[in-house]
């Protein structure tokens, strides 16, 4: 553990999730964000789906953690909304088993503190034809519509309306840029830097939003080692120096 303590921010979930940190993603972008507010951190991987966050959900967030986090952000229900595969095997979840495995997560983390705080993120839409043309031959059949998609979202989006928790609606934040399906992914599933900054801009919306105390909206936040100091640059007039704690100018984009 490293100081001063700040607010920790998880993101949980599967591949979407562990790919933020790569190539622009939306963890990096968040990374940037919060550089001098809170620290982000990584817990999702690879296939995983609402079964395998259940298995695991006691390690990442055991109750009697001396600190919990201040936000978690979970990702899960794009493999859960893949077609069976017929031998048992793979990472669908019928849907009325994901929508309560989701509420069983939803309820654990609210019981982490009353000072953590939710935002779900439901299933993103796909681009079936790069899918259908993609596929590796080491993989069985991907079975990936935006039928299943949307199924999944909209039912991710309703527990959520039901629980009281913030939730990011991507299937249709996704699809209101003209050229989503070019733009926003990386191989038909994944997100692109596009998507990723979609992405962004949703979550930093609903923590604008949010009614939270504190708020954990990052121009709400208090900006880490913020005071003056004679050791930054020196302003042109020699008489001063600048302090640099909340500099932006570097960001592509300026982030509401």
């Amino acid at each position: 553990m490293v100081g001063p303590a700040r607010p920790q921010f998880v993101l949980f979930g599967s591949s979407i999730v562990q790919l933020s940190f790569s190539n622009g993603g939306w963890g990096a972008i968040l990374s940037d964000i919060y550089a001098r507010k809170a620290d982000i951190l990584l817990r999702g991987y690879y296939g995983w789906n609402s079964r395998r966050a259940l298995l695991v959900l006691d390690q990442v967030f055991p109750k009697d953690a001396p600190i919990q986090p201040s936000l978690v952000i979970v990702y899960v229900g794009g493999n859960d909304s893949m077609g069976p595969h017929p031998s048992g095997l793979g990472p669908h979840v019928p849907l009325p088993e994901y929508v309560e495995n989701m509420r069983r997560i939803a309820t654990h983390l609210k019981s982490l503190s009353c000072a953590t705080r939710i935002i779900f993120l439901s299933t993103p839409p796909v681009d079936e034809a790069r899918i259908n043309q993609g596929t590796s031959e080491i993989f069985s059949e991907l079975i990936r519509t935006n039928e299943l998609c949307q199924k999944y979202s909209d039912a991710c989006i309703n527990l959520c309306h039901e629980l009281g928790v913030k939730v990011v609606d991507l299937f249709t934040a996704i699809q209101k840029r003209d050229d989503w399906k070019n733009a926003c992914f990386t191989d038909g599933i994944h997100l692109s830097e596009e998507g990723s900054k979609i992405v962004v801009a949703e979550i930093l919306k609903v923590l604008k939003q949010a009614e939270w105390k504190p708020s954990l909206h990052w121009k709400s936040m208090p900006t880490e080692f913020s005071e003056d100091s004679p050791y930054d640059l020196v302003a042109a007039s020699g008489e001063r120096t600048l302090n640099p704690s909340d500099w932006t100018f570097h960001r592509e984009i300026q982030w509401d």
